[in-house]
């Protein structure tokens, strides 16, 4: 079974992160929630705490099949700026390995010079995007090569089987999509 990786860090998009980690785990693949603060708890934009499973410091790119970036300015700007998240992003990039970033986050992609031309994001986070097609609403996610990007908290369950679909099945994505009564996902 494939496994993720979902780097958090202060100021985190809460229903993204939950959301995503939730729906990904229902498919069976493995998820490692990581810590890039110092503690293992972790406090998100609107004050709900997390417990995570280990620090992101250790993991490599061979050890994961994705990087999923939750959204939320205070955590994007840390994912940002973070040398270990940067480092891993190029690592996988450059493996050809899937990155995947919500809201805010393809931002941090965009620093680490791994955005692609096109992708989508939370509305005005892409102004501080350049040289890149931003789609707007037109899609609740959007692939390019082996980057996938999503618009916010209201899309994050979409997302989330975006992922399954994309590391699993179309069988599995549909049934997943059936059973979380989320008809409303592209």
């Amino acid at each position: 079974m494939p496994t993720i990786v979902v780097p958090v860090a202060t100021g985190f998009e809460e229903i993204e992160a939950i959301s995503i980690i939730d729906v990904v785990r229902r498919s069976g693949i493995e998820v490692i929630v990581a810590h890039v603060d110092a503690e293992a708890t972790v406090t998100g934009a609107n004050g709900i705490r997390i417990v995570c499973d280990r620090p992101l410091e250790g993991i490599g790119s061979d050890d994961i099949d994705m990087i999923v970036l939750p959204g939320g300015w205070g955590g994007t700007n840390i994912l940002a700026t973070n040398e270990t998240v940067q480092k891993l992003l190029k690592a996988m990039d450059s493996q050809k390995k899937y990155i995947s970033a919500i809201c805010a986050a393809p931002y941090a992609l965009y620093v680490a010079g791994v955005l692609r031309k096109e992708f989508t994001c939370y509305p005005s986070v892409e102004e501080q995007i350049e040289g890149k097609h931003y789609l707007g609403d037109a899609h609740q996610v959007v692939y390019d090569a082996n980057i996938m990007t999503s618009r916010g908290p209201g899309t994050a369950i979409c997302f989330g089987l975006h992922i399954v679909k994309r590391l699993l099945t179309e069988a599995h994505y549909l049934e997943l999509k059936a059973g979380l009564l989320a008809d409303y996902c592209e």
